[in-house]
């Protein structure tokens, strides 16, 4: 569990702020979500012989007695959420974004406290929604200016009949190959065989090559909605690799599931996973409804931004220097009335005291355009100096009633460029 520091925050608001904007023009409306819940809502969903529940949730009981969860992932939360409140009466399209937290091993890309960017569509059973959630995910890579670094993934999985026919094909297989796996995956052959696909390890890798695979079981109609999202991203002109051995790790997955992977990142590849969830509302004691979602790590995000030298910075547009008590209480009233004319405009006040030369060092280690400065002068005859301290300009000082000109060519001139 790891801070989040002032040196890394913008980058953080840039892609929150990029991801409202987002999904605010696709419709989109944010809802929030508890951090505890019930134990028995994630061991219900997620499934009770999963990796995730059998030793990942940080798990305690409460002074009545009750196991609680810190949730591990968001989309349990959202469809409770949705049952409880009846939100599923008409199509529904939410979105979420927190913490989660689960004990795993830490290390680049993979902490105990993490975040995510959850997005959940209620009410839609054909393959167009599974398609504007794959096209939402696009638009914000590409605002972000991370489309290139990403590759599609997707596959069905088919429905839950289908994975039981072959899960016992893939265990008859694999049984007599019991030896060739990892321990790993020895342990999975007993309690979640599906998840031996994902494995990283190349020895049980080279047993799959010739196993059964899942395309092989999936029945008509889910093959069919899967061949008509692939013509409707080919119509999106988004690129894809269908990957026969891609499942999710959650059990409540059904039909599509997709990720977004990147070669940037080493082994925490995945940036964003998701997929058609179909049968959870019902699980919950809701209407059968349709639904689908996907997550993103914002830690993966970030790191990934980092690592194509994507940077933002947020210098400030004033710094005000004074000189002594006088100055500071002059300057008091006139920067109040900048901030709520132009909420926009970034200013630090120096606090403290000091000379100005101190002033003017931390000034401009700030990064802010320019110094305001209020000394003796200035105040005595109701005017301020402006000094540039990035732009190639002139210092001046003006009176105290063009400032809010001057401000405002400013702004103007800085989202003009």
């Amino acid at each position: 569990m790891v801070d989040i520091l002032p040196e890394n925050t913008p980058l953080w608001q840039s892609m929150e702020d990029a991801a409202l904007e987002v999904l605010s023009s696709y419709g989109y409306s944010e809802i929030r979500l508890p951090i505890i819940e019930s134990t028995e809502l994630f061991a219900r969903s997620i499934g009770e012989v999963t990796d995730i529940v059998e030793k990942e949730m940080y798990t305690f009981a409460d002074r009545n007695d009750e196991s609680m969860t810190l949730r591990p992932e968001g989309t349990a939360g959202c469809v409770r959420a949705v049952v409880q409140h009846n939100l599923a009466v008409t199509p529904q399209r939410l979105w979420y974004m927190g913490p989660m937290f689960r004990y795993e091993r830490p290390q680049k890309g993979r902490q105990r406290q993490f975040h995510q960017l959850g997005v959940e569509a209620f009410g839609v059973a054909t393959p167009d929604q599974d398609a504007e959630l794959i096209a939402l995910c696009r638009q914000l890579w590409c605002r972000l200016g991370v489309d290139d670094a990403l590759q599609l993934e997707i596959n069905t999985i088919g429905s839950a009949a289908d994975r039981a026919r072959y899960r016992e094909a893939l265990v008859d297989y694999l049984s007599l190959r019991r030896d060739q796996l990892d321990e790993d995956s020895q342990r999975r052959l007993e309690t979640n065989p599906l998840r031996i696909l994902d494995s990283k390890n190349p020895d049980t890798q080279s047993v799959l090559d010739e196993a059964p695979l899942l395309q092989d079981y999936v029945d008509a109609d889910a093959q069919a909605d899967f061949d008509q999202l692939l013509d409707y991203l080919g119509a999106l002109n988004i690129p894809y690799a269908v990957n026969p051995r891609l499942v999710r790790g959650l059990d409540y997955y059904n039909k599509t599931v997709f990720e977004w992977t990147t070669g940037h990142l080493g082994a925490q590849s995945t940036v964003c996973g998701g997929g058609r969830y179909d049968t959870l509302v019902e699980t919950f004691g809701g209407k059968a409804t349709p639904a689908a979602g996907f997550a993103i790590g914002l830690e993966r995000l970030t790191l990934l931004m980092q690592a194509l030298d994507i940077t933002v910075s947020t210098p400030a547009d004033l710094y005000v220097i004074t000189a002594g008590e006088t100055a500071f209480r002059h300057s008091l009233p006139r920067l109040d009335a900048l901030r709520r004319q132009y909420p926009e405009l970034d200013i630090i006040q120096h606090l403290g005291g000091g000379s100005f030369k101190s002033q003017f060092k931390r000034a401009d280690k700030s990064g802010a355009a320019w110094a305001l400065v209020y000394g003796d002068a200035e105040v005595a005859a109701q005017q301020v100096t402006l000094k540039p301290l990035r732009a190639d300009a002139e210092q001046r000082t003006i009176a105290d009633e063009e400032l809010d000109a001057f401000v405002a060519g400013y702004l103007a001139e800085a989202q003009g460029a």
